[in-house]
């Protein structure tokens, strides 16, 4: 048998990389992992990504997945012999966990960077408001269930949960607690971290604010 390439090319603190960890880690596909310094791209990531320029990327024998939630769809579909699915096989479950993922994809980390890179405390207020809404809106959508995906982490899960590792810096610069806000949110994040898939794809939370506080012009991609 032919052995499948399967690498990641990712930089360590992007909660977009994260979400392909864990999708491949859940699907029990073993991976190669390539660290890609986003402050010094490579050429190599502008032949795998030429149009974005950015991580993650997905390379399967020899092809190149880009964009997180693309890449976690394929994932699905490559390896439909491997539990769990992601997407639900009902048409409208499966059309309302790609809306709450775009939702969660256009409007989140946006909103948070106003936290901790907000030009003055009216932008960070506005940012912190913002992040709420969002958070709350998704509690709401998770209800009485287990998972977005409801006994099993789904691709809305997947979507959503690398931001739990950044929730102890929007709670630091901006003084609230995400826990009183959201309760059950957090109650869900914590069983999503008592899945190893997702324990191991997550960086340390302090590493994270430590890596935001030390970077005037941080970014990830």
């Amino acid at each position: 048998m032919v052995k499948e390439e399967v690498v990641l090319v990712n930089f360590w603190s992007s909660p977009f990389g994260s979400r392909v960890k864990i999708a491949l880690e859940e699907k029990g596909i073993h991976y190669e992992y390539k660290e890609e310094d986003i402050f010094n791209k490579t050429s190599f990531l502008s032949t795998i990504n030429p149009i974005h320029n950015k991580v993650p990327v997905l390379i399967h024998n020899q092809r190149f997945i880009c964009e997180s939630l693309n890449i976690v769809e394929y994932i699905d579909e490559a390896w439909t012999d491997r539990s769990p699915q992601f997407l639900p096989s009902d048409p409208l479950h499966r059309s309302q966990a790609r809306f709450w993922a775009d939702f969660i994809d256009k409007q989140l980390y946006e909103a948070s960077k106003k936290i901790y890179r907000g030009k003055g405390e009216e932008e960070q207020v506005n940012g912190k408001k913002e992040v709420l809404r969002i958070l709350k809106l998704m509690e709401g959508e998770l209800g009485e269930k287990a998972f977005f995906g409801g006994d099993n982490l789904g691709f809305v899960d997947i979507t959503l949960i690398p931001f739990y590792s950044r929730f102890y810096t929007w709670e630091t610069f901006g003084k609230f607690s995400i826990e009183e806000e959201c309760p059950n949110l957090v109650a869900w994040a914590k069983r999503c971290m008592q899945k190893q898939s997702v324990a191991n794809s997550l960086p340390d939370p302090l590493k994270i604010y430590d890596y935001i506080v030390s970077f005037d012009k941080y970014y990830d991609k």
